[in-house]
């Protein structure tokens, strides 16, 4: 459930027989032929599919992420390592401070890995409270998934393509993309990136039957559910 359909109220009486809660990361940077707003589209929707059914709260997405690399793509916004830790440091407190003890962090942008290591280490300064952190297109399962259909896959591909994340106006090739050498992409400057990847996507099939969009979201949500439930400690 979103936290945005509570009150207070209704949380302080939820926090007397639950302390689960689920924090979605996203960006806002380029995706190709999809909204700018894609990694917090998805990471916002999968906790909200993955959490209804438990009845935990879902807070509204932190939309803004680290991806310095594509800020040569017009729309893009990234934040500095150091401001975006100490953000999602501040969630944290404040989640904790609230009686929040299990946290699941749904993350949807690679690029916010750094966080990932923030959660390890903010546990360890408050060992009274759990945090997951769950990058959710490569869980698993879903992954897995995704690598069965087209190898190739990658950031603004099919995988990304939901009807929630496509923009009206823009048609993507019928064709694929071969999937870049990261290695070369590793080093270079924004502008060089952009020059690089062209329209922004990384590789695999800008768009599938959407039987397998489908069946690749129904297990990234599955997979998402079963982190909320446990184990927990």
């Amino acid at each position: 459930m979103k936290i945005a359909d509570m009150n207070w109220m209704q949380v302080d009486n939820y926090l007397q027989d639950d302390d689960r809660c689920v924090l979605p990361l996203g960006s806002v940077e380029q995706h190709a032929y999809l909204s700018l707003a894609t990694d917090a589209l998805l990471a916002e929707r999968v906790a909200l599919d993955a959490a209804e059914p438990l009845g935990v709260p879902v807070f509204p997405v932190q939309s803004y992420g680290l991806a310095p690399y594509f800020s040569a793509f017009p729309g893009t916004v990234t934040l500095k390592t150091g401001t975006y830790l100490a953000l999602v440091r501040d969630l944290l407190d404040s989640l904790a401070r609230q009686g929040f003890r299990r946290i699941v962090i749904v993350n949807g942008h690679g690029g916010n890995a750094p966080a990932a290591a923030l959660a390890t280490e903010w546990m360890a300064e408050n060992p009274e409270v759990q945090v997951k952190f769950h990058n959710w297109w490569n869980a698993p399962r879903t992954l897995a998934f995704v690598k069965a259909c087209d190898a190739d896959s990658s950031h603004a591909s099919w995988m990304e393509s939901l009807p929630f994340t496509r923009v009206s106006g823009a048609t993507p090739p019928a064709t694929g993309k071969p999937l870049i050498d990261f290695a070369r992409y590793a080093v270079l400057n924004p502008e060089l990136v952009r020059e690089y990847i062209g329209d922004g996507n990384f590789g695999g099939a800008y768009t599938r039957p959407e039987a397998d969009t489908e069946r690749m979201w129904q297990i990234a949500v599955e997979e998402t559910r079963a982190l909320i439930e446990g184990p927990w400690r």
